[in-house]
């Protein structure tokens, strides 16, 4: 089957099972724009075809899938020529898979970042195995957490998601479960065999019942109540300030501070904004609200440095602009959110 997106992606009928198997393992699956159109052209096929039951997505290599091509972001902005209709195609794929009307079975076996989140978490069943590593690190690069990070987040219990958000931090397979970004955890050389079972079944939550093995949170529960306390603020300026009362002798506050502290002040601003009002918008209210975000991002100082010092430069010494999460303008903030001038994001 051929949907376009040359050797990076490949779509196969298995049995009953759409698969698509992303095959950029040297680049960690990173998408690009010809891989998000190609399986928006899957999905859009498979959806009317009686044949296929359901669709599988997984990967080769040690990465179900780090994020989108950033650097690809940050010459194509800094050329002057800032590739906002890719992104207007991807968040329009993960809309599409939100809606997806048969069941969609990610196989998540390694790092799932960003776009990969964007390509797995909107989907029915989410299967992680010990190998998995999830993250929205966006703000450690002055983007946002945007492939329907604003609904995906919200939706975690105890302010989780916000945590994850604004720390950018990363996660294994046993918070993820615990949280409801897993719907289902398992090992990884199970995996095989249960490509097998839902190709032959078309039935992802009887084969799944078949290896699932369910596996307790790494995150304590002190912790756990220290996330939940901590950013139930309304503001970035109240979370610090929870923070920063219990660092003295605390040392996840502490360390939670310094995170914070580290990434881009107008990107964790961003963040909490999208993640709280994120939580009374539908999924395509999301992406819309995120594509007036990124209109704005990509014509902003902050996600060119930190690519720069992440990727370019590797000083991972990004200068941001403002410096500091004290020194945020709220109105700057709000024109991020403003209507587009020339039309919303349509989906």
């Amino acid at each position: 089957m051929d949907f376009g997106g040359g050797d990076d992606i490949r779509f196969e009928r298995l049995g009953k099972a759409g698969v698509v198997t992303l095959a950029r393992p040297k680049a960690l699956n990173a998408l690009t724009h010809p891989m998000v159109q190609a399986l928006a052209r899957a999905l859009a096929a498979w959806q009317h075809d009686p044949a296929v039951a359901l669709v599988v997505i997984k990967a080769e290599g040690r990465a179900f899938c780090a994020g989108g091509d950033i650097l690809d972001v940050y010459n194509a902005g800094r050329a002057g020529n800032p590739p906002v209709e890719f992104f207007a195609d991807e968040y329009r794929l993960n809309a599409a898979i939100a809606r997806f009307p048969k069941p969609y079975v990610a196989l998540i076996d390694g790092i799932v970042m960003g776009g990969g989140v964007g390509i797995s978490c909107h989907g029915s069943h989410r299967v992680m195995t010990e190998n998995a590593q999830f993250a929205m690190p966006e703000v450690g690069i002055g983007f946002f957490p945007d492939v329907g990070g604003s609904h995906i987040l919200p939706r975690l219990d105890g302010n989780f998601g916000m945590y994850l958000g604004l720390t950018g931090n990363r996660i294994r397979y046993g918070d993820a479960l615990g949280s409801g970004l897993a719907t289902h955890t398992t090992r990884a050389e199970r995996l095989e065999g249960l490509l097998a079972r839902l190709a032959e079944t078309g039935d992802p939550d009887a084969a799944l019942r078949e290896v699932s093995e369910p596996v307790e949170r790494e995150t304590g529960q002190a912790t756990l109540e220290a996330i939940a306390r901590h950013f139930s603020h309304e503001t970035v300026a109240g979370i610090v300030r929870s923070l920063e009362q219990a660092a003295g002798d605390d040392e996840f506050a502490a360390a939670t501070l310094a995170t914070l502290r580290g990434r881009s002040p107008t990107s964790v601003h961003i963040a909490l904004r999208q993640i709280r009002s994120g939580a009374g918008l539908t999924m395509d209210e999301c992406m819309r609200m995120e594509f007036r975000i990124l209109n704005r991002v990509l014509y902003g100082h902050d996600l060119y440095e930190g690519i720069r010092a992440a990727l370019v430069d590797k000083d991972n010494k990004p200068v941001w602009q403002p410096a500091s999460l004290e020194a945020v303008d709220p109105v700057a903030i709000d024109a991020y959110f403003a209507p587009l001038p020339n039309g919303e994001l349509v989906l």
